[in-house]
């Protein structure tokens, strides 16, 4: 199908726009410019008010297939992503069985074969995820993993995690790191504080996170290896974190929207729906979250969307810690970043669509002429609620529910097709 995009605006060079036409076929690029002669089967007229991004991907998906199939699977938490404007998802191994072998690997690769998006696999550091022996690192890229977790939980052991790292360098593929201590967490459920000590449960000290953050960066400087730090939620781990940026050490990281945007006083409402691993913190953490993403110290903005049932998380104090966000991701950055000024489109783009894609060594995407047609049409001033009985996946666990947010994905397109449409719109 032929597609022409009129009409939209494109961002580029910090917060410089401009409003174009983007003219699609056979799966790419044919043309960008102004009033494109182009006969499409399909006309898509932004009015000068339509903002479109090259396809978001969240490098930071758990989508329980195989073995959890009843919180999500594959299809589902790709349909997920397309309605968040997500052309790319990279998925966890916590699945079960992990994925630390080919057979698994495959098992996920045929099935996103069926999404229309790009689902890439994760596979996982350690066999079995028990941080005891190293997975074939060179065997599961070759069979297409992306990067080497054992997210959903860290590697306790440093030696493993050094030659974790070591592997990485020679295979060229990322080791992306669960930064918590369990012996430090010690059975906590939520940020070690003022709200846990008054809910009376146990504490989630965030000396787990900043520990294993600051672990890793030794680990990574003294092997002059890459490592990529997942979920950073502390003051500390962003000062950590910026600091060896600045010593010239080879780490990246990442954060979700809940982190600059929420803090632990919702807890009270004794709701597992905010609960998290890392947990919401405090005022004072949610601040320096948000100034790491904004001075380029934190690299890219992802969900960690981690879907559990409403049974699930039926109860606070033994539900597991997760909550969904593929759906609200865009939303709730362009809300709390971009309408107050702290964050242009441009940043925004390179945060959640860019730079996910260079940490993993993906092909990248863009808005020019022969690349491949991924795209993310929204508008940035559309005001909507999240009611998390309209959310498509499985699981409804938002950390969201509830909250208006300004922006939202009227059209998702991959590989020149178009996968999503916002009914609503």
């Amino acid at each position: 199908m032929k597609i022409l995009l009129k009409r939209v605006i494109t961002a580029y060079e910090c917060d410089k726009t401009k409003t174009v036409d983007i003219a699609i076929e056979n799966g790419k690029i044919k043309d960008v410019g102004i009033n494109l002669d182009f006969k499409a089967d399909r006309t898509i007229d932004g009015k000068g008010k339509l903002v479109a991004f090259p396809g978001l991907f969240d490098m930071h998906v758990h989508f329980r297939d195989p073995g959890l199939t009843y919180k999500e699977d594959i299809l589902t938490g790709a349909e997920a992503a397309k309605a968040g404007g997500f052309t790319g998802v990279a998925c966890m191994p916590n699945t079960v069985p992990p994925i630390d072998s080919v057979d698994v690997l495959s098992y996920v690769k045929e099935k996103a074969a069926l999404t229309g998006i790009d689902v890439l696999p994760i596979a996982c550091v350690s066999k079995g995820m028990k941080g005891k022996e190293l997975t074939d690192f060179s065997e599961l890229k070759r069979a297409g993993a992306v990067a080497f977790s054992d997210d959903g939980r860290p590697v306790e052991n440093s030696e493993l995690m050094r030659k974790a790292l070591e592997q990485s360098k020679e295979t060229g593929v990322t080791v992306i790191s669960h930064c918590e201590d369990l012996n430090i967490i010690n059975g906590g459920i939520i940020n070690k504080g003022k709200v846990s000590k008054a809910l009376g449960v146990a504490g989630m000290d965030r000396a787990s996170e900043d520990y294993i953050t600051a672990r890793e960066i030794a680990l990574a400087m003294s092997m002059d290896a890459h490592v990529h730090i997942a979920h950073v939620s502390t003051v500390g781990s962003c000062n950590i974190i910026r600091a060896a940026k600045a010593d010239g050490v080879k780490v990246t990281c990442e954060t979700a929207p809940h982190y600059f945007t929420f803090t632990d006083e919702k807890l009270y409402a004794k709701d597992a729906d905010y609960r998290m691993s890392p947990p919401l913190r405090t005022e004072k953490d949610r601040k320096a979250v948000e100034k790491a993403v904004c001075d380029g110290t934190i690299d890219c903005i992802i969900t960690d969307h981690a879907p559990h049932s409403e049974e699930d998380k039926a109860d606070f104090y033994k539900a597991p810690n997760g909550v969904v966000g593929l759906e609200t991701s865009l939303a709730a950055t362009l809300t709390k970043l971009y309408h107050t000024g702290l964050l242009s489109l441009y940043r925004i783009q390179k945060l959640m669509s860019e730079n996910p894609r260079k940490i993993l060594g993906l092909e990248p995407v863009s808005l020019t002429k022969g690349s491949v047609a991924d795209i993310t049409v929204f508008d940035p001033d559309l005001e909507w609620t999240v009611e998390k009985e309209k959310l498509h996946s499985k699981s409804k666990n938002s950390v969201f529910k509830g909250e208006k947010l300004k922006g939202k994905v009227l059209y998702t397109i991959s590989k020149g097709k178009v996968v999503f449409e916002n009914d609503d719109k």
